[in-house]
């Protein structure tokens, strides 16, 4: 296994982030392995900071206001392995393994993915197992 990059030697990094009005930038969650793109959230500064130290995900949550680690209720954590900014430093990328259940529920839905409807024939029509029901995740 390979040691995680250190992220946090120096904090100017998180400066180069085009942050939206609200101190927010959108996080895409990637799974490493597979390549499947498990989640969209949202990051401020200590949130960004945070993961970077840990190694785990830490977003935003917008609704409660506050940081929130992923897994924190359900045990469905992240591993981050890197992290990624775009072209116009504005869209963050997490090469993540999502842990705490075999395949990864990465979706408060029970799914390994929150992308799991996909647009055919003009409806959308859910393409994703429901792989653990989320009245048992969530108590």
């Amino acid at each position: 296994m390979s040691e995680a990059p250190d992220y946090t030697a120096a904090m100017d990094w998180l400066d180069q982030i085009k942050w939206d009005r609200d101190g927010l930038v959108p996080v895409i969650a990637q799974e490493q392995g597979s390549g499947d793109i498990l989640m969209f959230a949202w990051m401020n500064r200590d949130a960004l900071a945070r993961t970077a130290e840990i190694g785990e995900a830490v977003y935003w949550s917008r609704s409660r206001q506050k940081l929130w680690h992923k897994g924190e209720e359900s045990g469905h954590t992240q591993q981050v392995h890197g992290i990624r900014l775009d072209c116009d430093n504005d869209v963050v990328l997490l090469t993540i393994t999502q842990h705490g259940h075999e395949p990864g529920i990465a979706c408060h839905t029970g799914r390994h993915s929150c992308f799991f409807q996909k647009l055919e024939n003009g409806q959308w029509s859910t393409v994703e197992p429901v792989l653990k029901d989320p009245a048992s995740i969530y108590k």
